[in-house]
Parts: structure tokens; C-alpha cells; sequence
């Protein structure tokens, strides 16, 4: 898509300064326009007649940006032989690439911000619990400005600051702080409206764009060591500003989260606690290489948001140094402060939630609603803004707010209730075992032994058993299976599905793993053609219910698009059936529960 499909431009020029100005023809598209149409994109397109800087305004009343540019070569409109009107100009400016998958992204930020971001409503989540039906009034209107912030090697992020306010001019006193929203999809405006509730009860939030995104200089990088770093600065900064506290915390969503949690590992000494919601626990496991296979799904955003990486996560296809330090799983023992880890089970990040809470439960809340990856307003059961407030107000401003009334608190799949545990998973939930068996049953004891095979181009084995009695499966999953390969690698992708007496299928869980990643992510262990090995598929946990009546279906393939990509390896994959191949289950024994 090419720019001049969302927005027209105008432009003109006066001795060596320029100015272009692009207006978005429907509001709903301003957003897509901050996000793509930056000041160093527009730098480069113009880069043989411009030699100085390129500044950018926004205009978002018009719903315009209005570039200058400096220093160029003689004056833009002679130099290139344009009308007076400069519409030669702007017309080159408006073939600029627009990403579908960019379009796809303003879509989503347009949808959070429609649904108000993360404003003080009323939680939709029905749970019995005063942390999430806490609430106090707004007290202060809300001042906001663009700044630069300094960064330790002299450069800077473009950020947006909200500071308490009355009569549009910031009141005096100081107030705890908050990093929000630390991302790369140039969309601090939309952002800052889910930061605003926190400014208007007392709060002075800073709403930062990443190296390479928003108009911060550099380029994406996502969530390397100078992110990492910037993120530390960025808490030492707002702490040491007059107007704060020096007590700050951090929140984000998604790559937000990432960005927090990977912040907090750093141990920024102002940094209080924090909120990831939807946040790794490792980049290279939880996105980037499904058990050693690439995530298809994953290119798309790449090129979107940090094209470069479609080359650096290439060359990397090992967990090496490149990926230990885009993890906080090597550094859970510098994890130490207060954490709200939020995802849903429908969630990509389900599996780095449990394991963050699990590797750090003495300073760790678990929420896991029934939400998918995105932002959480607007989905079913919606945790609203009493339960971030209530946390904030905890540990940053010493009111006296409640936390959680549970270390886990978990809404049961595909549509049960919240539940509430101590622990998780539970204290009280016991394994239980399926066996496949060569009859294609799937049962509670060792069935039909035998060799089953399949093609990795396209084949599969399937394996089923009608529940008499309710079985919740509550976290752990993983697929223990004696397997061999006719070719030189293989993939193995495992599938649970939940398929109702009409035979609607919910997907429950899924894991995978390369043959060769068997012994672990950092190295290649060769498979000998016809040799059977014993491997273990972790499973992402779940907390899901299957009543009776309905079908636990296990399907194994070497296919699972666009989870993993589909890669037709040559020749079959044989697994042993009977004892040798089990799939386990952490579960509830009262079905009451």
C-alpha cells in the first residue's frame, strides 16, 4: 500500500528550507500516519536534497504532519524543477510504503484507543476480589509535552510527559512516576490516553518511543542490551526530576512488557515494581523459534516494526549469546521487586507468565484471564483500571489499597470463572497420564503397542478419548514420546483440542520441537536415520476444562502454521506407541472445583 491511499499532502519551499505537510483523509488513519511517516523516513526518501535535519510536527486536530526540511540543495522546488505549488514534491512523499501488517498494527492501536486505553471504568471481570474493584476519584487535570530524554551515550528518546495539572499548567509538588508503555509502534498519543487516568489521581507518567520508532534517532533493535539500557535510563531520569517522588514503576503491554520485565532485570535503583502484561520470558522460545522452528506468523511484524531482525534472527537459529540477552530466564535471581504479571490463555505468552511467576512467586501476582494477544480492553471479562490503580497506589504512592487476594488468579477455559490459588500450579492438582495406543485410543492406561507413521509433508496421527467425568487441567502439560526419522531432521508438532458432541473444535494446547533441538536449543544433536529417541515436548499450560461428553483429541504432525513454519522436511517421523509415549497432565482431582 503507498501512502498517497490514507493521506494527501501539500508542499512549498523558501530559499533552503522546505515544508511538506500530510493530512490523513479519515481521522482513523492518523494514527497509521504518526506510525510510518517519520522524520528519518522522510530524511532518507529526500536524501539527495537534503542534507540538514528534517523536523516533524504533529497537527493532530487536522490530523496532519508537518515536515521541514533544512539545508536542502538550492531550494527543494528548483532544485527539482517543481510548480510553485510543490506538487511534485509532494507527490513523491506520498509513494512512500505503507506495510499492510503497519496497517493492520494502526488498526489495533485505533482499537484501544477507541476503547479508551486502560481508562477508569468499571472491570467487566466477575471475581469477588476488592483489588479489582478498586477506585478513587481523578484530582488533577493533565498537562502534556514532547520531550527529549537524555540517554547515557549522548543521544536521546522522544517521549511524552504527563504531569498532574490545573488551569492546563502543571501544579507544583511531587508525585510517583511511571514508565508506560516503552514500545516501538510510534504511538505515544494513543498511549498517553492510557496513561492519562494514572496523571489525573496524582501520577507523572513518561510515555517513551524506543530507539528508531516515534522519531527517538537510531533504529529498532528490539529489546537488546541498548534497550535495555535505554529503559534503565529512562526510570533514573524520571526519578531524578523534581516533580517525582524518585519512586517509579513500570507497565506495558506486549512489547511494552517485554520491554518492562527486561528493564527490571537491569535493577534500575528507582524502580519500585512493575506490571507486564503479555511479557516474555524469553524472546528466542516464546516467539522467535517455536522448539527450534521458526514462527512463521512472526515475519510479518518483523518487517513492520524492525525489518532488520528478518537478517539477525536468521543467522542466530541457536540459543546463543544473541538470545540470552533478550531473556530474563538466566536472571530470574535480579527479578526480585514487586511484580503483576498479567496474560490470558489464549495468550502467545502464556507459557513466559507461568514461568516468571513460577521462578519468582515470593514477589509475584499471577492474573491469567481467557484473552488473546492484543490489548486487554475490550475483550470478555476485562480487567479494567482498578486493579493497575490499586497496585500503583500500593507500592508508589503508600495508600492503603489491597493487593490481590490470591498469588494466582485464573479464569478457567473455555468460559468456567475466575478461580483463585495460592500457588500455581495448584497445591492440590495431581499429574494424570494419556497413553496413545495404535488403535487411535487415547486412554488413562498403556494401550495397543506399535509403530505408527507419519509424512512430514502433510501427514499426521490422531489419537482420542471421550471424557466420562470433567477433567481441568490446571498449568504443566508435556509430551513425552519415543520417536525416530526416516530423513535427517524432523519436526513434531503436538496438538490438544477440546471437540464438543457436535464436533467443534477448541484448541487447549500445543508445543513442538525440532528432532535435532532435543537436547536442548544451544546445540545440534544429529538424528540417525531409523533410531527412536525418547524426547519431552513441554506444552503451553493451560487452565482449561473438559466436561463430559466432549472429545480429548491429540493430534501429531510436523505442521502447525503459523505457529511454526511449514517446512516439509523429507521423510517420516515414526513414534512408538503404547508405555513408551505419554502425554501428562497437571489436573484438579474434585471436578467440583
Amino acid at each position: 500500500m503507498r501512502l498517497h491511499e490514507i493521506a494527501h499532502a501539500r508542499a512549498g519551499d523558501k530559499d533552503t528550507t522546505s515544508d511538506i505537510t500530510v493530512i490523513a483523509y479519515r481521522a482513523e488513519d492518523f494514527e497509521l500516519l504518526r506510525r510510518e511517516v517519520t522524520a528519518e523516513r522522510v530524511r532518507e526518501h529526500f536524501a539527495d536534497i537534503v542534507r540538514g535535519e528534517v523536523q516533524r510536527f504533529e497537527l493532530p486536530r487536522l490530523h496532519a504532519l508537518k515536515f521541514v526540511l533544512h539545508n536542502t540543495l538550492g531550494g527543494v522546488t528548483r532544485s527539482l524543477d517543481l510548480d510553485i505549488h510543490g506538487k511534485s514534491l509532494s507527490s513523491s512523499l506520498l509513494e512512500l510504503d505503507v506495510p499492510e501488517t503497519s496497517q493492520q498494527m494502526a488498526a489495533m492501536m485505533q482499537q484501544f484507543a477507541d476503547a479508551g486505553g486502560i481508562r477508569p471504568t468499571g472491570p467487566t471481570m466477575t471475581v469477588d476480589d476488592p483489588f479489582f474493584r478498586y477506585d478513587r476519584p481523578a484530582e488533577f487535570g493533565v498537562h502534556s509535552e514532547t520531550i527529549r530524554v537524555p540517554m547515557r551515550d549522548g543521544s536521546y528518546l522522544l517521549c511524552d510527559l504527563l504531569r498532574p495539572a490545573g488551569a492546563n499548567e502543571p501544579v507544583e509538588g511531587a508525585f510517583p512516576g511511571l514508565i508506560y508503555d516503552f514500545n516501538a509502534y510510534s504511538a505515544r498519543m494513543v498511549f498517553a490516553g492510557g496513561a492519562a487516568p494514572y496523571v489525573e489521581r496524582g501520577y507523572v507518567a513518561l510515555v517513551p518511543s524506543v530507539r528508531g520508532a516515534g522519531d527517538s534517532p537510531g533504529h529498532v533493535e528490539p529489546f537488546g542490551v541498548q534497550e535495555q539500557e535505554d529503559g534503565y535510563d529512562l526510570v533514573e531520569w524520571l526519578a531524578a526530576q523534581p516533580f517525582c517522588t524518585g519512586r517509579v514503576g513500570m507497565q506495558g503491554i506486549s512489547y511494552g512488557g517485554h520491554s518492562t520485565i527486561l528493564t527490571a532485570v537491569n535493577r534500575p535503583p528507582h524502580l519500585v515494581a512493575i506490571i507486564p502484561v503479555q511479557a516474555l520470558s524469553d524472546w528466542y522460545e516464546n516467539t522467535i523459534y517455536h522448539g527450534g522452528i521458526y514462527n512463521a506468523r512472526i515475519r510479518d511484524w518483523q518487517q513492520a516494526t524492525a525489518p532488520d531482525t528478518l537478517e539477525s534472527y536468521a543467522r542466530h537459529p541457536l540459543h546463543d549469546d544473541f538470545w540470552r540477552e533478550r531473556s530474563v530466564k538466566h536472571r530470574y535471581d535480579r527479578l526480585t521487586l514487586p511484580m503483576l504479571d498479567i496474560g490470558g490463555w489464549l495468550d502467545q505468552y502464556r507459557q513466559a507468565m507461568v514461568e516468571n511467576f513460577q521462578a519468582c512467586e515470593a514477589n509475584t501476582w499471577m492474573v491469567a484471564g481467557p484473552w488473546e494477544h492484543g490489548m486487554v480492553p475490550g475483550q470478555p471479562e476485562d480487567i479494567g483500571f482498578a486493579g493497575y490503580l490499586a497496585w500503583w497506589d500500593h507500592w508508589l504512592a503508600d495508600r492503603p489499597s489491597p493487593l490481590p487476594g490470591s498469588k494466582v488468579t485464573s479464569y478457567e477455559m473455555p468460559g468456567h470463572g475466575w478461580r483463585q490459588f495460592d500457588t500455581w500450579p495448584p497445591a492440590d492438582s495431581v499429574i494424570t497420564q494419556w497413553f496413545p495406543a495404535a488403535d487411535g485410543n487415547l486412554g488413562r492406561e498403556a494401550g495397543q503397542a506399535g509403530i505408527a507413521e507419519f509424512e512430514q509433508d502433510g501427514g499426521k496421527l490422531a489419537f482420542s478419548t471421550v471424557a466420562t467425568d470433567d477433567v481441568v487441567i490446571t498449568g504443566g502439560l508435556e509430551a513425552a514420546l519415543r520417536v525416530g526419522v526416516t530423513g535427517a531432521d524432523g519436526n513434531i508438532a503436538v496438538v490438544l483440542d477440546d471437540v464438543d458432541e457436535g464436533g467443534t473444535a477448541v484448541r487447549v494446547s500445543q508445543g513442538w520441537l525440532k528432532l535435532s533441538h532435543r537436547d536442548g536449543h544451544d546445540r545440534i544433536a544429529a538424528a540417525e536415520p531409523g533410531a527412536l529417541y525418547d524426547i519431552t515436548i513441554p506444552i503451553w499450560p493451560t487452565h482449561h476444562r473438559i466436561v463430559v461428553g466432549h472429545t480429548l483429541r491429540l493430534t501429531v504432525s510436523s505442521e502447525d502454521h503459523p505457529q511454526i513454519d511449514t517446512e516439509r522436511l523429507p521423510g517420516r517421523i515414526r513414534v512408538e506407541l503404547g508405555v513408551a509415549t505419554t502425554i501428562r497432565a497437571r489436573t484438579l482431582p474434585d471436578n467440583t472445583v
